[in-house]
């Protein structure tokens, strides 16, 4: 069993055993980046020992409010220096963090803070109205407000509640911080999107959340110091664990409140910004962004991309503009990424379509977790083939607790000693994952199964189209047929007999689009787009 024949004595101890957590990474940075900066927000700059200090007041402030250990305490927060510091400063006082997310109606963040069981709030002024309305709403106690005056962006106190700098100000400096004692104890909660119910609360753990951050250091090939612009809501996943990872390289985050074109190519020139995560959503905005949004810089910027596969079409365009575009892949019951596409040097001769469509797949798993496989509805690994078709599965320490306060769903989606994500993807001989779709967003035309991933793809191509999305439309005769909603550039038309005539060029006849809507596309706060709203959409029609 790997046992020695006598161990005694070898035990457990403080000298050989801290629980893992990225708490320790902001101790660690203070100490040895004193006067680095560690957050970029305009002209607002913290170096890592001011970082600590407002962490450590933030602490103080929540403990003498009354936040226990255990107790959970959300924010309705933009990407502003407060967020980034509740992510240190709400656990460094034992408490659990739960970024919601802005965007949602007032009913479900009620029932998040009734769910969650949220002491304290903090909220930008901008949520304010929003707060209130659920707080309205709620069933159980209501959290205290703490209100995060932005005079940067021009977003200005209601004057009402408790100010987030004033709190700091008045707190303990010297507050110690309450350090986990089992690695296991809860960090974060994070709910996911509900778009077939109610929101489910997905637990993250201490240690699960260190070794995400140190993984991802290592998949992105990061060296110190690295520059990173914050696209990521920092209410979806923890920003991919982002945030708890800066620290460990000395990083800088530059705060980005309002994602744009100008902000992002702005960031680059005069921030240096070397590393950023996004949806595809976001290369495309990169790709379409006018002359005059665009600024020249001289560096190769590093960039994550997850959420939907990205269409090879929009990857092909992005790197020649100086990104390098990295697929990864994950859900937020594993903390954000937890697959990548390594990129391989006997690749490097690819070009152009060939190239994109390599770097479009999801890949292998991250360094924190056990290798991810697909698998068939008997839990038992596809062939490598590249062809036969099951569901994604994960095992590894950048998995979730389970969901609070529901065990039935977390035993369901554990069955078998595995995650069950709910995508459906090939392997390839090498290992390497491609997702063919969301179980439920696969459409049956005929008997014949139809990708809704490998249809957009092919509509990307087209140099009208911005974005697409395809769903199943109820036929008489088929049972189904693929429906395409199409989102075109500014300027640009193109009709719906050429959009199909296009696709049927690139895709088999049964695959091929038989309608084709052109509208904008319902997304999330993320940039996913909600096919759940499209669906409707092509029911009634």
């Amino acid at each position: 069993m790997g046992w020695l024949a006598d161990e005694t004595g070898l035990e457990k101890c403080a000298a050989n055993y801290v629980p893992l957590t990225p708490l320790s990474f902001l101790r660690r940075a203070a100490q040895i980046y004193p006067d680095h900066d560690a957050l970029v927000y305009g002209q607002r700059r913290y170096t890592y020992a001011q970082y600590h200090d407002r962490v450590t007041r933030l602490a103080s402030a929540l403990a003498a409010m009354g936040v226990q250990p255990g107790d959970v305490v959300a924010t309705l927060l933009p990407n502003v220096p407060a967020h980034a510091e509740a992510h240190f400063g709400v656990p460094a006082c034992g408490a659990v963090l739960n970024a919601i997310n802005i965007r949602l109606d007032a009913n479900t963040v009620s029932y998040i803070l009734d769910h969650g069981g949220a002491r304290v709030l903090l909220c930008d002024p901008q949520f304010i109205p929003l707060a209130v309305s659920a707080i309205e709403d709620m069933e159980g106690e209501p959290p205290t407000i703490i209100e995060v005056a932005d005079d940067a962006a021009g977003v200005h106190d209601f004057g009402d509640y408790p100010e987030y700098e004033d709190i700091l100000a008045q707190a303990d400096p010297e507050f110690d911080w309450i350090m986990p004692k089992d690695e296991w104890e809860s960090i974060s909660l994070n709910y996911t999107s509900g778009t077939t119910g109610r929101p489910k609360g997905v637990v993250y753990h201490h240690r699960g959340a260190y070794l995400n951050a140190m993984g991802q250091v290592l998949s992105w090939r990061m060296t110190l110091y690295p520059n990173y612009l914050t696209i990521v809501p920092l209410f979806h996943c923890n920003g991919w664990c982002h945030t708890w990872m800066m620290p460990s390289v000395g990083g800088t985050v530059i705060c980005c409140r309002d994602i744009s074109a100008r902000a992002i190519f702005n960031a680059i020139a005069d921030e240096g910004v070397t590393h950023f995560g996004g949806a595809p959503i976001v290369l495309n905005m990169i790709v379409n962004a006018r002359d005059e949004e665009k600024r020249p810089f001289d560096h190769v910027v590093e960039v994550f991309t997850a959420g939907a596969p990205p269409a090879p079409a929009t990857l092909a365009k992005i790197e020649p503009m100086g990104f390098n575009i990295t697929q990864v892949y994950g859900l937020t019951e594993t903390y954000g990424p937890a697959t990548e596409c390594t990129w391989r040097a006997k690749w490097d001769p690819l070009e152009g379509e060939s190239r994109a469509a390599q770097k479009a797949r999801q890949g292998v798993a991250m360094p924190f977790m056990e290798p991810v496989q697909v698998h068939d509805d008997k839990n038992a690994p596809v062939p490598m083939d590249g062809a036969t078709q099951g569901e994604i599965v994960f095992r590894g320490n950048g998995v979730m607790k389970g969901y609070l306060k529901n065990p039935r769903a977390t035993r369901e989606s554990f069955k078998g000693g595995y995650f069950h994500s709910g995508d459906l993807a090939v392997q390839h001989p090498d290992t390497y994952l491609q997702i063919a779709d969301r179980a439920k967003d696969i459409i049956i035309s005929g008997g014949e199964n139809v990708s809704s991933v490998e249809v957009e793809g092919a509509l990307m191509h087209h140099p009208d189209v911005l974005l697409c999305a395809v769903v199943a439309k109820p036929d008489e005769k088929w049972g189904e047929v693929p429906c395409a909603f199409v989102e075109l550039k500014d300027g640009h038309k193109v009709g719906s007999d050429e959009l199909i005539a296009f696709a049927r060029e690139r895709l088999a006849g049964f695959k091929t689009p038989k309608h084709v809507v052109f509208q904008e596309l319902p997304k999330t706060s993320t940039g996913k787009i909600q096919k759940f709203e499209l669906r409707k959409i092509a029911k009634e029609m």
